[in-house]
């Protein structure tokens, strides 16, 4: 009997992050949303031909999409097919979540950042983070935190 095909480790499915997001946001909530992609960005994602850097996602007309992501098409890509890189994608969530989403947004002055892009099951997932933006005294507190663990982590190996 053949031996069985282990999963995935957890974070090995993971596509592309988005680093700065993190540096400059407090995320407040992490959601899940799957995407609308045509062929050619499904295969682009296989190879990890993606960015999340410079993009954001926007509530339109009770709807979520992803501004500014770029997604590198293959030079093996159809030719039939006109690719655009950066073309707004449309974000799938659950009513519920995208009313409580246009909530925090509309109300409470949060912002909707794309933190992490990945598989699950064989699709395609977005993690969105609800977010409140830092101000330059807030990045470097948490500068100086960050420093303070490692050293913290130094020492406490040496003893």
């Amino acid at each position: 009997m053949a031996a069985k095909k282990k999963k995935d480790a957890p974070g090995s499915s993971t596509i592309a992050l988005n680093r700065q997001a993190t540096h400059d946001y407090f995320i407040e909530e992490r959601h899940e949303a799957g995407l609308v992609l045509q062929g050619w960005e499904v295969k682009s994602l296989r190879a990890g031909r993606a960015q999340l850097k410079e993009s954001y996602v926007v509530l339109k007309g009770g709807e979520a999409w992803l501004l500014g992501a770029h997604f590198s098409p293959l030079s093996t890509a159809s030719t039939h097919v006109v690719a655009d890189a950066v073309r707004t994608r449309k974000l799938l969530l659950h009513h519920h979540e995208l009313s409580r989403l246009i909530g925090h947004v509309e109300r409470k002055g949060y912002t909707l950042v794309p933190l992490a892009l990945y598989w699950r099951k064989g699709r395609a997932k977005l993690e969105i983070g609800l977010a409140r933006g830092k101000k330059q005294h807030d990045k470097r507190a948490t500068e100086k935190d960050r420093d303070w663990q490692r050293e913290r982590q130094r020492v406490m190996k040496q003893h």
